[in-house]
């Protein structure tokens, strides 16, 4: 499911306020692991959400931080639009066009799998593609061509079940793009860390 969810006066706001008050990952939290060695990820990455949850995912363990107050209002636009309750979000944010995501599933163990992953994006209007599983690597198993969005400044992409065990989705590089980008993955934890 796909809409634009915020105009763009609106968009233009948020995307002000993010701006000015999410706090990203430096250090060691900004690296990934790939095959046993770690990379510094190639955009800007920060989680909030509610007390106590943790986020795993290729080697790297993120706690949340508490929810700011742009935050809470895009999440409950969001629930609002979507009637899905979320308790996390993902915040990345790509300079401009070289920044991007390779293609991967979200398909962590603490994230409920009955619950969608909503997508907000505000900023520069960038291509995501979907490839479905059985169509990757070098001897596909089966034909099915991509899927391609542009993802729109204010739009909401909603991911429901079963779309990441099945497709596969990136943020390729596209080196016309000069603007920022900051997309918001909201989604629901159901495993807590402890202490």
């Amino acid at each position: 499911d796909y809409t634009v969810l915020f105009p763009r006066t609106q968009a233009d706001r948020l995307f002000k306020q993010l701006e000015e008050e999410v706090e990203y990952f430096s250090g060691e939290r900004a690296k990934v692991q790939v095959f046993g060695k770690f990379y510094n990820v190639p955009r800007k990455q920060a989680t909030y959400g509610d007390p106590g949850l943790l986020y795993s995912f290729s080697g790297v363990h993120l706690s949340a931080k508490p929810w700011t107050a742009v935050l809470e209002q895009i999440r409950d636009a969001v629930t609002k639009a979507t009637g899905h309750i979320f308790n996390f979000v993902l915040v990345n944010r790509y300079k401009d066009g070289q920044d991007h995501i390779g293609e991967h599933r979200d398909d962590e163990r603490e994230l409920d799998p009955t619950c969608p992953i909503a997508s907000v994006s505000l900023g520069a209007a960038r291509d995501f593609v979907f490839r479905h599983r059985e169509s990757r690597g070098s001897r596909p198993s089966r034909r099915i061509p991509p899927v391609k969005l542009e993802l729109q400044h204010g739009s909401l992409l909603l991911m429901n079940p079963p779309t990441n065990t099945y497709w596969y989705h990136s943020l390729p590089t596209r080196k016309r793009v000069l603007a920022p980008r900051v997309n918001l993955t909201f989604r629901r934890i159901v495993k807590t860390c402890v202490g």
